[in-house]
């Protein structure tokens, strides 16, 4: 027979003025469950309904949030913000100290603001889930970059009735389970990230099997915008050892305005986090954008590629790629770990290679001139005759981070 699982604390965290009785619902079902319950409130303007084991009071604390003030003010979107930041900086200390192992709250759109807010403040991997009316729509913005299951509420989150009795039990039970189920123990390698596209597959799949080789998991992210958010993430948390980033196209739909931009912060990850890293301009040949009639028309007469029906690729030109140039070598100047930029002379994708329908030279070396141009001194630039897709590349990327690896190990 198996072995009961032992006890928990899960943190059920929600606006008790407002939803108390559904949050109070759902800390029973985990009780009956077998383990324990931190009630948190965060709500700031009508007292709680039923009684927390962490007031609001001590949650503005933990933040020096101004609780008197919120409520004289009474203003809706200034204490959701306020408590939001709060209940991230007390779930963190409650984490760190080890006195919660999973996390549950239900909202409408202020308590999945708050919820969720806490939620992305959280590592990877730790036990999250939120109920939330907002959970059938459009949830980047909620879940960012972090491993948060959103949970359709499918009613509104008001009062307890036979649909969401059920509904609210199914959550808490699948807290529960997240929090019993203990993840195998593994022979843990050290980790590598890289990004990667359809057009530089190829590269990392080639490289990936050499890293691999030399003793290293590696996770491949794609770069699809919330793929490099997630890989950025990652190397922020501290479990990276290396970085092969030679698919840094985001930055192409960043700059131009494609679909798959993510953020002005992207590349910035290896530098903070002090990881030696690779980089590479994979990719910086296309902008993405949907089906053709979403391409802005300002954007006319520019040389496009119809990858499939839902996907269009627009050519990046010559003062764009020397733009691109420029941030990737700004960017890297910033790095303190051994790195080092690759250039792919002869292509850096499938299609910009020669015979390949975005094969346009003068913008390609529009990019690396800039690069050239810009980077620091002591930045090596290793510049390679190949396309990115060439195993020649493919094996100076994996070669050079391999090296920085240990250069970075030998001097700490």
């Amino acid at each position: 027979m198996s072995s009961q699982p032992s006890p928990k604390t899960i943190a059920v965290l929600g606006t008790l003025d407002s939803k108390g009785d559904e949050h109070a619902y759902v800390a029973g079902i985990i009780r009956n469950k077998g383990h324990r319950v931190l009630l948190i409130d965060v709500g700031s303007l009508e007292p709680p309904k039923v009684t927390p084991d962490i007031t609001r009071e001590e949650v503005a604390a933990a933040a020096g949030v101004d609780l008197d003030g919120l409520r004289a003010r009474q203003d809706r979107g200034e204490s959701v913000t306020a408590m939001a930041g709060a209940a991230a900086q007390l779930l963190v200390g409650l984490v760190s100290a080890g006195k919660i192992d999973g996390v549950i709250s239900l909202g409408g759109g202020g308590g999945t603001a708050i919820g969720t807010a806490a939620m992305r403040a959280l590592p990877v991997g730790f036990p999250k889930v939120m109920v939330s009316t907002l959970a059938a729509g459009n949830v980047a913005p909620y879940v960012g970059t972090k491993d948060i299951v959103m949970f359709p509420s499918i009613v509104d989150v008001s009062g307890l009735n036979r649909l969401s009795r059920v509904l609210l039990a199914r959550a808490a039970g699948a807290i529960c389970g997240m929090v019993e189920v203990v993840p195998p123990v593994v022979d843990e390698k050290p980790l590598i990230v890289a990004s990667m596209f359809g057009n530089t597959t190829q590269c990392v799949s080639s490289a990936k099997q050499i890293l691999e080789d030399a003793g290293y998991e590696v996770l491949v992210f794609h770069s699809t915008g919330i793929g490099g958010r997630i890989m950025e993430s990652l190397i922020e948390s501290g479990l990276v050892t290396g970085v092969l980033d030679v698919t840094t196209t985001e930055w192409a739909d960043e700059l131009v305005g494609g679909i798959l931009g993510s953020g002005p912060t992207r590349l910035e990850a290896a530098g903070k986090a002090g990881v030696p890293a690779v980089v590479a301009p994979g990719c910086l040949d296309m902008v993405n954008f949907g089906e053709p009639a979403t391409v802005p028309a300002k954007f006319a007469g520019r040389l496009f590629y119809q990858h499939n029906p839902q996907v269009t690729l627009m050519r990046t030109n010559a003062e764009e790629n020397a733009e691109l140039g420029r941030i990737l070598a700004e960017k890297m100047n910033a790095y303190t770990a051994p790195a080092t930029l690759l250039l792919p002379l002869r292509g850096v994708s499938v299609i910009s290679a020669e015979g390949g329908s975005f094969y346009r030279p003068a913008a390609d070396q529009a990019l690396f001139e800039a690069v050239r141009q810009h980077v620091s001194p002591g930045l090596p630039v290793l510049e390679v005759d190949a396309t990115i897709n060439d195993p020649a590349f493919a094996k100076a990327a994996a070669e050079a981070l391999l090296k920085n690896i240990e250069a970075f190990r030998q001097a700490s």
